[in-house]
């Protein structure tokens, strides 16, 4: 049996000073029923608590670690750049070197500005949209999450899906008012939309494979058609690729699936592990931001060199010959894992991946929309998830939440993590 008496030492503490005892919703471990383990620290495919409890890392930081923990070249590069100073506010030479990195993969990203997370990158470019169009109305996706700024919290997914909040308290009606809700991979839903307002619409807003309430694959012509519905009404396609860029492939979605935005956001995979986001696209779009045009944007922590340099050295790293690919196949092999074992035990399952990303749901049809992974089975999902937690494999916790596998799990964690799956799913049923 594992214990985790620190752990529960330190999650009492933390509740004194911060709510529900954590500083982001989905860590408390609230939707699974039970409390956190606490980290000590992270090493390539595994995080060890304070326990001594050691487990595979599905999660990796949400996202960015495609290396693992500690990778050596990026811990190196932070330490150097540290000695020389952790932020300026001032312009240096890093910024364009990642930039240029980022701009070799999403060539549609003519222009870009670097901020500090993906909630900033989103209200960056829903104001630069409005900006750029003159219009009001924006439409996003059921379930999508493309953080919490107010406009953006209509029918979202992440914690706000995983806590079964129906929508934000302290955000006004008026606020969400211009903020118009499709349905992921129907685009008659989107059509219907720009049938009744489309000369309002700025822009449609939509990860375009979805992370944020469990894995959603686009079926075939989706992301097509939104692109297709934007340029006939005059509107603008913003793909968020903070969760899908360098992992879904090394060009992201928008390279994988060959649809060309008119605005990117990024995050997660560009900072290596620190805090990180950006947005750009069409030079003609990006020039209206301040200075030189009139849609203001600013942050003080923008484009700081220490995550600047840990996100050259893990897109560098990231980028030589066969490390994607061996980590996408790795993934691959996890998925196969994961159907092997739950037939074994008689367990519907439905389980993808994308690249480097996974996701699986305990559900007996295909889940392809958030209304389809009200459906699923989630405690299920919550036996499976804490028998792999027991076994020493840590998966999301939460059944809305994709998961991540790292170069670091080549080999030994993916075997591991294969052979405890009977374990899991035993559990489930």
């Amino acid at each position: 049996m594992v214990t985790r008496t620190r752990s529960h030492e330190i999650f009492s503490k933390a509740k004194t000073f911060f709510p529900g005892g954590v500083n982001s919703p989905v860590r408390a471990f609230k939707s699974v029923g039970s409390d956190p383990f606490i980290v000590e620290s992270g090493q390539g495919a595994y995080l060890m608590d304070v326990d001594g409890n050691r487990y595979v890392d599905y999660i990796n930081s949400w996202g960015p670690l495609v290396l693992g923990h500690a990778h050596p070249a990026v811990v190196e590069a932070i330490a150097c750049q540290a000695a020389r100073g952790t932020s300026y506010g001032a312009c240096h030479d890093l910024e364009w070197r990642l930039a240029e990195l980022v701009q070799t993969l999403f060539p549609s990203m003519e222009m870009m500005r670097f901020v500090n997370s993906g909630t900033e990158a989103g209200m960056a470019v829903i104001r630069l949209a409005r900006g750029y169009t003159k219009r009001q109305k924006l439409v996003k996706f059921e379930g999508c999450y493309h953080g919490h700024a107010d406009v953006l919290l209509a029918k979202a997914g992440s914690g706000v899906l995983t806590l079964g909040l129906p929508d934000c308290a302290g955000v006004p009606a008026a606020v969400v008012g211009d903020t118009l809700v499709a349905e992921y991979n129907n685009l008659e839903s989107v059509e219907r939309l720009f049938d009744a307002c489309g000369s309002d619409i700025a822009a449609v807003i939509v990860e375009p494979v979805v992370g944020n309430c469990g894995l959603l694959v686009p079926q075939p012509e989706f992301l097509a058609g939104l692109r297709a519905i934007t340029a006939r009404h005059g509107a603008l396609l913003i793909l968020d690729e903070v969760m899908t860029g360098f992992r879904v492939a090394l060009r992201g979605a928008q390279g994988l699936y060959g649809v060309t935005p008119d605005l990117t956001m990024l995050g997660k995979v560009i900072g290596g592990g620190l805090p990180v986001g950006a947005f750009g696209g069409r030079r003609d779009i990006m020039e209206l931001l301040a200075p030189l045009g009139p849609v203001y944007q600013a942050g003080t922590l923008s484009g700081n060199p220490l995550a600047m340099v840990a996100g050259i050295t893990t897109l560098t790293e990231w980028s030589k010959p066969g490390i994607f690919e061996a980590t996408a196949a790795a993934t691959s092999r996890l998925v196969q894992g994961l159907h092997d074992a739950a037939a074994v035990e008689g367990l519907s399952l439905q389980a993808e991946c994308v690249g480097t990303m996974f996701g699986f749901f305990f559900s007996s049809v295909p889940v392809r929309s958030y209304r389809d992974t009200q459906q699923a089975d989630k405690h299920a999902f919550n036996r499976f998830f804490h028998a792999m937690l027991e076994a020493g494999v840590y998966f999301a916790p939460s059944a809305f939440e994709a998961g991540f596998v790292s170069y670091a799990h080549i080999g030994e964690a993916i075997d591991y993590t294969v052979e405890m799956l009977a374990k899991g799913f035993h559990a489930a049923r």
